[in-house]
């Protein structure tokens, strides 16, 4: 079975979820961070009590876990924001280079550089030997969920697999559902990288072969998205829809609005993902807080540090 996913977390927990719950569980160091209200430093006792607490869901989760079996070789990622930028490439082209160092571009430049060539030159390989595969008659297992990145992902992949015309290719796949109850508790896990490696094999009962109506009309869809070739892409009421560049200014706006006086870029923009889901990566959001920068809507404070990402800094407001 081809595993394919479309970020790097979803591939590193889908290979950890091969084998998890195999065997005896093997507890392990336990770091633990507590914060109280007041500023107070947690006792030893409040330490080793939360230690405890995390083993024992950690032994629970493994005993519970169901391992999916393959290995690490069967799992390919895709990460490369096609939610983002120029999308008219048919494969994985230059164009997709170009869009991957934009995002990077918050990094040191040769650090940001190396990055973007890497996910690139990946996709590629992993691309080739995808099909290759496919052509050996193994089934590619699709992993995506209504987060723009993979529905746009899967969309782009669907649009390969029917150009390539392979007749006897098995394609499945798996949608994250929106939401779901355990114990009475409401879980909504938004990607496949925030679902923990004890819990995929959960997933499996929802495998579904892809129809041949189902791979035409997400063709036909990824067309219209790439003859349209926005700024970005998001789902909206379910619908994968093109829209312009400024689509998220408006939860930055109103999370800098509730600020007073200087505030940290990288908490503000942590604070945004956190709250609003949005599906969006923090580059995205720190490219458009640039923007906003450079309109004079917001100062720099301080500078970022040589070897970190530009919104590791002091803003505040200048209007």
């Amino acid at each position: 079975m081809v595993e394919i996913v479309f970020s790097d977390s979803a591939g590193g927990s889908l290979k950890l979820a091969q084998h998890y719950g195999s065997g005896e569980y093997c507890g392990g160091a336990v770091g633990v961070i507590i914060n109280h209200s007041d500023g107070s430093k947690p006792t030893k006792a409040e330490i080793e009590n939360a230690q405890h607490e995390f083993e024992k869901r950690e032994r629970i989760a493994w005993e519970k876990a169901v391992p999916l079996g393959g290995n690490i070789n069967d799992v390919f990622s895709f990460n490369l924001a096609w939610s983002v930028g120029c999308i008219t490439d048919s494969g994985v082209g230059k164009e997709r280079l170009a869009v991957l160092k934009r995002l990077f571009s918050t990094y040191p430049r040769d650090i940001g550089k190396a990055a973007a060539e890497k996910l690139h030159q990946n996709a590629i390989k992993s691309l080739e030997a995808i099909r290759n595969r496919a052509q050996n008659g193994e089934t590619l297992r699709i992993w995506y969920s209504n987060v723009p990145d993979e529905m746009c992902g899967f969309y782009w992949l669907m649009s390969l697999l029917k150009g390539w015309k392979l007749s006897s290719v098995k394609v499945v796949f798996i949608k994250l559902p929106e939401w779901e109850i355990e114990d009475e508790t409401l879980i909504q896990q938004n990607s496949w990288g925030e679902v923990e490696p004890g819990k995929w094999h959960c997933y499996l009962s929802l495998q579904k072969a892809v129809p041949p109506a189902l791979l035409q009309a997400t063709t036909l869809r990824w067309a219209e998205l790439q003859q349209e070739n926005a700024a970005l892409r998001a789902v909206v009421n379910g619908r994968l829809q093109s829209v312009p560049e400024n689509f998220y200014d408006h939860f930055i706006l109103r999370e800098i609005a509730a600020e007073s006086g200087e505030f940290h870029e990288a908490n503000l923009i942590g604070r945004i993902l956190g709250k609003y889901q949005l599906g969006i990566s923090d580059s995205w959001l720190a490219l458009r807080i640039e923007e906003m920068i450079c309109a004079g809507k917001l100062e720099s404070v301080t500078s970022a540090p040589e070897d970190g990402p530009s919104y590791h800094r002091i803003l505040k407001k200048t209007i």
